[in-house]
């Protein structure tokens, strides 16, 4: 046995006992688990000296006290999500407010293409069930785990949903346009950073930025629409949809992409500043 799959089989071992004492226990149980784990060590990690980077740069204003603060705020909330990772479809139905719900449940009688965008905001894990709640199955851009083991975990959770998870790369991305050909939907959380995308603001600064929502909204002539889930105490959400965003036209789609993506990243940024504990700030946005 390689070193590598050695490995993989303890991670896999982990993540499979995490996963089945986390379903064991009542959904506000397994969240307040998750989240006493996650922000009594993770302040003490790698990732969250890049979070305060971010969080000094975005906020020249905010004491250290207030960043440490939100550095335990965003651990706490990252370990929710995993916490309550089994019981996705329980808080669908009984734990999450909508608003805004029309603008995804319209997508779906037309027979367009649509795409429903967010970002690693809150209770984010929800939005592909949301929109199957809604009516509206989408097809959900994510990245895979370098562990098989750990996505056949993902997709095992996931039930009959795992089908319309695609994972980044040629392959996926052939998909993906097949979906939109077809008059689908897609979901794409659209927050992470791109090496080789376009550079457009984003909390004050340049930020490379993939821009695949708007070469698609722009190519297939489709709406798309921006969403958020807020996270509220006891493992309970608000779904906050907002209205199809306009698409411009200006007959240069170079400019009309950048157009796009930067009132893209102006929206997620107002998010953000709103509630900044509940944005996933451990990874390295902005260039060094």
């Amino acid at each position: 046995m390689t070193l590598k799959r050695l490995r993989h089989g303890v991670e896999a071992v982990a993540a499979f006992t995490a996963w089945g004492l986390f379903a064991a226990l009542p959904v506000a149980a397994a969240s307040g688990l998750g989240g006493w784990i996650a922000r009594t060590v993770g302040p003490y990690l790698k990732p969250s000296h890049i979070a305060r980077t971010n969080l000094r740069l975005a906020f020249p204003e905010m004491t250290d006290a207030e960043i440490e603060r939100t550095v335990i705020e965003v651990w706490d909330n990252m370990g929710r999500n995993v916490g309550e990772f089994p019981h996705l479809q329980t808080i669908v139905a009984h734990r999450l407010e909508i608003i805004g719900g029309e603008h995804i449940a319209a997508l779906g009688p037309d027979n367009r293409p649509g795409i429903l965008i967010g970002a690693h905001f809150g209770g984010w894990e929800l939005s592909g069930p949301l929109a199957e709640h809604l009516g509206v199955p989408v097809h959900v851009v994510y990245r895979a785990p370098n562990n098989p083991w750990i996505d056949s975990l993902f997709r095992k959770t996931r039930g009959g949903l795992a089908a319309r998870f695609v994972p980044k790369g040629a392959h996926g991305a052939r998909l993906l346009m097949s979906v939109m050909r077809q008059g689908g939907h897609l979901g794409m959380l659209v927050d992470q950073k791109m090496n080789d995308g376009i550079a457009v603001p984003f909390m004050g600064r340049m930020a490379m930025t993939p821009p695949a929502v708007a070469t698609l909204a722009l190519r297939f002539n489709c709406p798309v629409v921006p969403g958020r889930i807020e996270r509220l105490p006891g493992a309970r959400f608000r779904a906050i949809i907002d209205p199809p965003l306009p698409l411009p036209n200006s007959g240069d789609k170079q400019q009309d992409s950048l157009t796009m993506m930067t009132e893209i990243n102006r929206i997620i940024e107002s998010w953000i500043r709103e509630k900044p504990g509940q944005w996933l700030w451990l990874h390295r946005r902005w260039p060094k």
